[in-house]
């Protein structure tokens, strides 16, 4: 144990003396290997491991940092008996090797630490090998990062695509509690005092800071208002305050963090670092001392609001969060054609009991979040219609419809679909299917595309069954036939596959009569849209079509949510104690096709302008009851 101390006072001499007094970085394991060993040699030679401890640097804080939970739970006693013989094996060597480790460079030490890297998959070929904890993964993503991004190289575009696939798809095998925390662990990590010279300490530090940068580009609204981020973004602030004596040209990373600070609405402590930077690590290091995280502010997001006029019908408004009563009303009068006095606006409780919203009241504030639905009454309190009668009013609305362009109601659909793609990120995809992370909860955009695709379908079964004329039924068959093709043509596969398969619902294609007299040259339009939609052989019709296509261009979402889930259920998240990277790189391509869909190189796509006359397309009046849809269907043409 004697000689055991001795060496360790070496490795540890030239850290005194390079003077680099105002360097703090932490040390998370070895102090933990010195106690364990006085306990297990006994008081013999507790005198020679005291004086060990009393030749480390007074400035160096330790911070008890834990080690890292294995994520999946099938391979977790498996990692943790793996690590703890990596650690026996670690230990042994530095006991060999003595004072000569401190020439080894940080590039050999890592491939000693995380092992070979023979094994991984051939699409990154050496670039992964790291057993699959968070802190280990991350270290061997910092081994192999290039600063340098230079498009014509191949190895700098390689370690841009891994990665833009990392931080895409962490959340698939950690949280982001745990990223947060192995960040910090590395950019103030001991091997700096060991193992590092002064450039390859500033290099390692760069690319942490990289890595955070690119990862606040890429979740920009998902890391607002986080409270546990914010800590860590302050606490990595403090940490690059401490060593910007030592390494003056990390300000321009400084610089870059006080935006995020900024971003997040919070700001820096007026403390000097220095005294508080022991307690936020030793916070940000124990993971029950994370706060808990706390629903960010919606008051600027859009909202797909469903008022409803009956028990089983609504109209669906799109309008900000913070709209209030009095404007909900005024669009509500012009969709049902009354006047706004007559009605009013009320939140109905799970319970059954009507709260009525006065003008000025925020409705999604103060109604949504904590009620069951929003309804509009008569003064009196009674329903405003009823898809079952008002005979009078389904006529009006359907000699409207029919008197719209075609291409016009694709046009409008088109829009409004953009108006919601355009607002959708590719981390939404990952945190609909694949997170574990109960903090990251923004899938807003991606929502409301699958509750307009929904709609749509419902509108278009709505107006065909409210139809009471057998004639004007046929011709709005036509009518939606035409504004699919349209659909298509604007390359609006969104409201196409809405459309199509609302046509194809049992309510619609058991009215044998109404198809019947569709002419010959519309049943065989909807005969070649419907083959797009086919399943076999995997949609392959519907994405040859797609494809093709040129941008920007609409997908339909919920076939890229199944193929997502496809990939994530189908392929074990680790193999042989590594991440599965070709795993995540599947799924980082199905994500990225959000941004490919979304490019427009000609500029040629037109921004929608709102028309008074298609109120009707942009508040659709649909009925959401099932059953209320099949009972309609079967007076219509009731069974022989």
């Amino acid at each position: 144990m004697g000689s055991r101390t001795k060496q360790r006072q070496q490795q540890q001499q030239p850290v005194e003396l390079c003077g680099h007094a105002k360097l703090t970085p932490a040390v998370l394991v070895e102090q933990e290997e010195d106690e364990e060993d006085e306990e297990e040699n006994g008081t013999d030679d507790s005198s020679g491991s005291s004086s060990s401890s009393s030749a480390e640097p007074a400035c160096v804080p330790t911070f008890d940092v834990p080690y890292f939970r294995y994520i999946d739970e099938e391979d977790e006693g498996k990692a943790e008996d793996e690590h703890e013989e990596e650690d026996e094996e670690e230990e042994e060597d530095e006991e060999e090797e003595g004072s000569s480790s401190c020439s080894r460079s940080l590039s050999s030490l890592e491939e000693d630490w995380l092992g070979d890297a023979s094994s991984v998959p051939c699409r990154y070929g050496s670039a992964w090998g790291a057993v699959g904890t968070p802190y280990r993964v991350l270290a061997h993503l910092l081994t192999h990062l290039r600063l340098d991004h230079e498009p014509s190289n191949p190895a700098s575009t390689d370690s841009e695509m891994l990665l833009h696939d990392f931080l895409l798809t962490y959340l698939v095998f950690m949280s982001t509690s745990d990223l947060c925390q192995a960040l910090l662990r590395h950019y103030s990590s001991k091997r700096s005092m060991v193992c590092e010279d002064m450039e390859e300490a500033l290099l390692r530090k760069r690319k942490v800071l990289h890595i955070v940068s690119r990862w606040s580009a890429l979740y920009t609204d998902f890391l607002r208002d986080n409270d546990y981020i914010t800590l860590f973004t302050k606490s990595l602030h403090r940490c690059v305050l401490d060593d910007l004596y030592n390494y003056p040209s990390l300000e321009g990373e400084l610089r870059k963090l006080r935006r995020l600070l900024s971003i997040q609405h919070r700001t820096v402590d007026k403390y000097s670092p220095h005294q508080k930077s022991k307690a936020l690590h030793k916070q940000l290091g124990v993971e029950e001392s994370w706060p808990q995280h706390k629903p960010s502010p919606l008051a600027d997001r859009e909202v797909l609001y469903c008022i409803y006029v009956c028990e089983d019908s609504y109209i669906s408004v799109k309008a900000k969060s913070s709209v209030r009563a009095e404007q909900l009303l005024s669009v509500l009068a012009q969709r049902l054609d009354c006047p706004v006095e007559d009605i009013v606006l009320a939140a109905v409780t799970h319970s059954g009991e009507k709260l009525l919203l006065q003008p000025q009241d925020s409705v999604f504030s103060d109604c949504v979040l904590s009620v069951g639905r929003l309804q509009v009454y008569r003064k009196d309190l009674s329903t405003v219609m009823s898809p079952l009668r008002d005979a009078g009013q389904h006529q009006q609305r359907t000699a409207h419809l029919l008197g719209l362009n075609a291409w016009d109601v694709a046009v409008t659909l088109t829009g409004f679909d953009w108006s919601l793609f355009e607002c959708l990120r590719e981390p939404e995809l990952i945190c609909f299917t694949c997170s574990r992370d109960a903090c990251v909860g923004h899938r807003g955009a991606l929502e409301r595309m699958l509750q307009h695709c929904n709609e749509v379908q419902l509108w278009v079964m709505t107006e065909l069954l409210l139809c009471s004329a057998h004639c004007k039924r046929v011709q709005l068959l036509k009518k939606f036939i035409k504004v699919a093709a349209h659909c298509k043509a604007q390359r609006n596969m969104s409201s196409f596959f809405a459309i199509v398969l609302g046509l194809n619902t049992a309510a619609i294609s058991r009215l044998t009569q109404t198809w019947e007299k569709v002419p010959w040259k519309f049943r065989k339009v909807f005969s070649e849209l419907e083959s797009l939609t086919d399943p076999s052989f995997n949609h392959k019709a519907y994405r040859t079509t797609f494809k093709q296509m040129k941008t920007p261009k609409l997908p339909f979402l919920p076939l890229l949510l199944k193929d997502i889930t496809f990939v994530r259920e189908g392929n074990k998240t680790f193999l042989d104690n590594m991440p599965n990277f070709d795993k995540l790189h599947m799924i980082a391509e199905s994500a990225r096709l959000i941004k490919d869909c979304q490019l427009d190189p000609t500029g040629d796509r037109r921004r929608h302008k709102d028309n008074p006359d298609m109120t009707c397309i942009t508040h659709l009046h649909l009925i959401s009851s099932q059953e209320t849809l099949f009972h309609l269907s079967h007076r219509l043409e009731p069974r022989p």
